[in-house]
């Protein structure tokens, strides 16, 4: 089997492939095409051989891009690593995906060289750092790799906002369905050009990429996320499609107006508030909420505009080809009950790498347990309120956090909120909420609006105020860090 961009040139050797927004240089399939077989070259040259784990440490660039599909060629597992992560934090990820070389860029390989211990690093930038080696400076044939649909094409690492990130590993049958689904969901039309202002060290970025070589498309690239840059790479570069997490979205409502060009904008990576995708499409913004994860090889559940205008606060249905089951100790529950979520489909991982353990707990008679909560409504579109790890028993009382913060969100001065149990030696756990208000107000005031909106149990006991909430790497609210600081407003 051909890699996938060999096949790709051969379909439509002379479409724009890639387009760098920081640069507006262009590559057609063709040009990207030599531009990565030099780089596989270049891999080769540094001993890569099928079936090594190549560690990628960069942020969104072509570079990026070549590697992405370089690694594919020579038969290798790309494993991209989070750049802003902690040395000793990449260390580990190194270690637990066994990577054999790490390339990284000349911002990153101070990190890079850090976190490798005796694994040897590249450069695809001229090298800083005794014994990193400069890629440009290998080069050796690429042998023909007797490539499978079930080779593993990536490990990516979950953003371990419930315990320590595991390497998900993912073949290219995963990545071929979950394009299909997309396509079938969003549309692929000849003249699309994707772009891509998120990391490509997360499912999110790397995703348009790979897709936009499937389907013949235009991926476009930034580097970076800045609201106004975003907005103006959408009209300069005719892009018909964007991804997003609601942060960016916000952002780029506060900045400007989308342009007319835009055919949906896919918005994931956490819960999109109700009042944020009513603002965005009052304002022409095809909005599609998702519902994905890493180990889906991303989307599981997209809504249409028309869809989630239907049923707000719901990520739409399924896409084809994947059945989600909402269950409880007992089974599947019915329509409108809350359980765990869990979904099978032809993109969900064989399994995480090297962890047997945590393989036996993720798959269930029902499929992959996600690990969220939720519930199907009526008509078959999915409701996802929170973890399950995150639900809050208090008094013998179930509260998902979900349902808190849709009320502490419709607070006019409430910009952002994050809610969770804290320990409490009389209930058991209370509830909890780190609130970024936005204008005049404080805890008894949102202690009150909620009491008119919520069970009393329900209503936050602590309150504490904060200018941002505490994130993980990946871009998703640190659970741990928003606990760690309400405990501390609570002992004050």
């Amino acid at each position: 089997m051909r890699d996938w961009l060999a096949h790709r040139v051969r379909a439509s050797p002379d479409a724009l492939a890639l387009v760098d927004a920081d640069s507006s240089r262009e590559w057609s399939f063709r040009d990207l095409d030599d531009a990565v077989e030099t780089t596989s070259r270049r891999l080769a040259g540094l001993g890569v051989e099928p079936g090594d784990h190549v560690g990628v440490l960069m942020e969104t660039r072509p570079a990026f891009v070549r590697l992405v599909f370089a690694a594919q060629r020579v038969g290798a597992t790309l494993v991209p690593l989070n750049a802003r992560l902690a040395p000793a934090e990449l260390a580990g990820q190194v270690e637990t995906a066994d990577v054999h070389v790490v390339v990284t860029e000349a911002e990153s390989e101070t990190d890079a060289v850090e976190a490798a211990g005796e694994v040897p690093v590249a450069s695809v930038d001229a090298p800083d750092h005794e014994g990193v080696d400069a890629l440009d400076a290998h080069d050796a044939a690429v042998p023909e790799p007797d490539r499978s649909v079930s080779d593993a094409l990536a490990l990516m690492f979950t953003s371990g906002t419930t315990g320590d990130p595991k390497a998900v590993r993912l073949t290219h049958a995963n990545f071929l369905a979950a394009a299909a689904a997309s396509a079938f969901r969003l549309g692929a039309l000849p003249d699309d050009r994707w772009l891509c202002p998120l990391s490509m060290y997360h499912m999110g970025g790397l995703s348009i990429v790979l897709r936009s070589v499937l389907y013949g498309t235009t991926a476009v690239v930034q580097r970076g996320f800045d609201a106004a840059r975003t907005l103006h790479n959408l009209d300069a570069h005719d892009c018909t499609g964007v991804s997003l997490v609601p942060t960016m979205l916000r952002r780029m409502l506060d900045a400007g107006e989308f342009p007319d060009s835009l055919r949906f904008a896919l918005v994931g990576g956490a819960p999109t508030p109700v009042e944020l995708r009513e603002d965005a499409v009052s304002r022409g913004v095809p909005v599609h909420p998702s519902y994905g994860m890493t180990e889906a090889a991303s989307q599981i559940a997209t809504g249409t505009p028309a869809e989630t205008e239907a049923a707000p606060d719901s990520v739409g249905r399924p896409l084809m080809g994947y059945d989600v089951t909402v269950a409880g100790p007992e089974g599947e529950l019915p329509a409108g009950e809350v359980g765990a979520i869990h979904v099978a489909g032809p993109s969900i991982t064989p399994g995480y790498y090297d962890a047997p353990e945590a393989n036996a707990d993720a798959f269930t008679r029902h499929g992959f347990d996600t690990g969220d909560a939720g519930y199907i409504d009526a008509s078959g579109r999915l409701h996802v309120l929170n973890r399950q790890s995150d639900r809050i028993i208090t008094g013998g009382e179930n509260v998902h956090p979900a349902e808190v913060l849709d009320v502490l969100r419709d607070h006019p001065a409430v910009t952002e909120a994050a809610v969770v149990g804290l320990d409490d030696p009389e209930w058991g756990e209370r509830v909890a909420a780190l609130v970024v208000p936005e204008g005049e107000t404080d805890a008894d005031e949102i202690r009150a609006f909620c009491r008119e909106r919520l069970a009393g149990y329900k209503v936050p006991r602590t309150v504490a105020f904060a200018d941002d909430l505490p994130r993980t790497a990946s871009g998703t609210v640190d659970r741990a860090a928003v606990r760690e600081a309400l405990a501390a407003a609570a002992d004050v």
